[in-house]
């Protein structure tokens, strides 16, 4: 019996003890000099190199390995990162990112899919060359011809299987 309030007493003062705490805790915070939050706003490269870039690689050796499910999957994530990315940022220098998705993306997305739903690897290969040469054009145009992709010759990805698994 003893124990169970001992057990109890001891409770109470760990609970009056952390709120003592945190008390002054919130005391010398409210005391300090306010701080400045800092807002990490990306730019276009930024998710270009983060979002765009790797799922073309990925799109790239997910056809080359012939396994649709996974190359689909890519080509679904690159328009919906390029869509989401024209909601971020809707003009760049001037040009709206949704007209650049249109003439320089979307085409070449839509004959992906086909190619993808076909399970046509020469058709893909085309199609993917047709979606590359697009970036590249739209780099051009947006003053960033410097900035050059092509297929990949090599996996980066050497922790991602791209050949199909399963059934």
């Amino acid at each position: 019996m003893w124990m169970r309030r001992f057990a109890g007493v001891a409770a109470g003062i760990g609970v009056i003890a952390v709120a003592s705490i945190a008390m002054a805790v919130e005391t010398k915070v409210l005391d300090a000099a306010p701080v400045e939050v800092l807002t990490y706003r990306p730019v276009t490269s930024d998710l270009m190199n983060a979002f765009i870039q790797p799922r073309h690689i990925k799109l790239f050796l997910a056809g080359s390995a012939r396994n649709w499910d996974y190359a689909e999957y890519e080509r679904h994530n690159i328009g919906g990162a390029l869509e989401r990315l024209a909601t971020a940022i809707p003009q760049y220098k001037g040009q709206s990112m949704k007209d650049l998705d249109a003439a320089f993306a979307t085409p070449q997305l839509a004959a992906l899919g086909m190619a993808i739903k076909a399970k046509d690897p020469v058709a893909f290969g085309k199609a993917y060359e047709a979606l590359t040469t697009g970036c590249n054009q739209c780099h051009q145009a947006t003053g960033h011809g410097m900035v050059v992709l092509q297929s990949p010759a090599t996996d980066p990805f050497p922790d991602q299987v791209f050949q199909r698994v399963g059934p």
